[in-house]
């Protein structure tokens, strides 16, 4: 006979009405004096903001190389038949490639980078897999954004992740304009959780991936949210990076410039948070987008 551990829901979404739920766990993780690549201020400015910018987190030779095997992925027609690429619904370019560190060593070696995970470790305080990756594509004249959502919420709703023990980084490919569809954080939204109402359709993943709509918050949610928080754009040469928190409410819009923005982008989830069932979906969405592969990065 199996029995499955009953796992209490710290974070209610997706019910008939949005609920607001304070936090209930640490923004960091680690002990303040666990050494590591970040220090003691830029540790209790993310537990304060939500966020941490890099300038330059990869030096410009290690940038062309990701650039080009960026460009290798998206050009290959086995990746773009593949289902873990994602298509604009409108030009048919890709949008997104997922689990770039299973498909590509080059990713893999950026992931297994101490720059890179020696952070997410310092900052969860423990060791750390892979939840997600991918590559985001973003060219000129049209690509489309990414409307407001708190990550944390689709992964908790739909991948079944307990706690909000789970950091990413986006790190710019080509520079990040103020122009050209930039991340924009609301700082310390990070604090409160915004459970969305509405049920997970069945499937939800093959839309929301091209447009979010389950899991999205109301305007009038969002419009007290930016009241309360305000918003800070992100801007940086290729090579910076941008962590933040898996709460922060955060979007992205569309580039309608010629100046492409194009990014990698990995989460890292504690291996002390292993997702179990989802707590409002009707089914797992699939491990190329919620891991259930739970090795620690070495």
């Amino acid at each position: 006979m199996t029995t499955t551990t009953r796992v209490t829901d710290l974070y209610p979404t997706r019910g008939a009405t949005e609920v607001v739920t304070p936090r209930q766990d640490p923004v960091v993780w680690g002990s303040p004096d666990t050494p590591g690549p970040v220090s003691a201020g830029d540790l209790q400015a993310l537990d304060r903001d939500g966020f941490l910018a890099v300038d330059q987190l990869i030096g410009p030779d290690e940038v062309e190389v990701y650039k080009r095997e960026l460009d290798r992925l998206v050009d290959d027609p086995a990746i773009r038949a593949d289902e873990r690429s994602i298509v604009e619904p409108k030009s048919q370019e890709i949008r997104s490639v997922f689990e770039v560190h299973k498909i590509s060593e080059v990713f893999a070696n950026l992931v297994r980078d101490e720059r890179v995970v020696g952070r997410a470790r310092q900052i969860l305080g423990s060791d750390v897999y892979v939840h997600q990756s991918r590559i985001n594509v973003k060219p000129g004249f049209g690509a489309s954004g990414f409307y407001w959502h708190s990550d944390f919420e689709t992964w908790h709703a739909e991948d079944g992740l307990p706690n909000m023990r789970t950091i990413s980084v986006s790190i710019a490919l080509t520079e990040n304009y103020d122009t050209n569809g930039g991340l924009m954080i609301m700082p310390g939204s990070h604090k409160t959780f915004l459970g969305c109402a509405g049920a997970t359709p069945k499937d939800n993943y093959k839309k929301s991936l091209q447009m979010q709509d389950a899991g999205t918050p109301s305007d009038e949610a969002l419009t007290k949210m930016a009241s309360e928080y305000g918003i800070k754009l992100f801007t940086g040469k290729a090579g910076s990076a941008t962590w933040f928190d898996c709460n922060c409410m955060h979007g992205s819009g569309d580039n309608i410039t010629p100046y492409p923005r194009s990014n990698v982008f990995i989460v890292f989830n504690s291996v002390e948070n292993t997702a179990v069932e989802p707590f409002a979906a009707p089914i797992r969405r699939p491990e190329f987008i919620g891991a259930r592969d739970f090795t620690p990065v070495k």
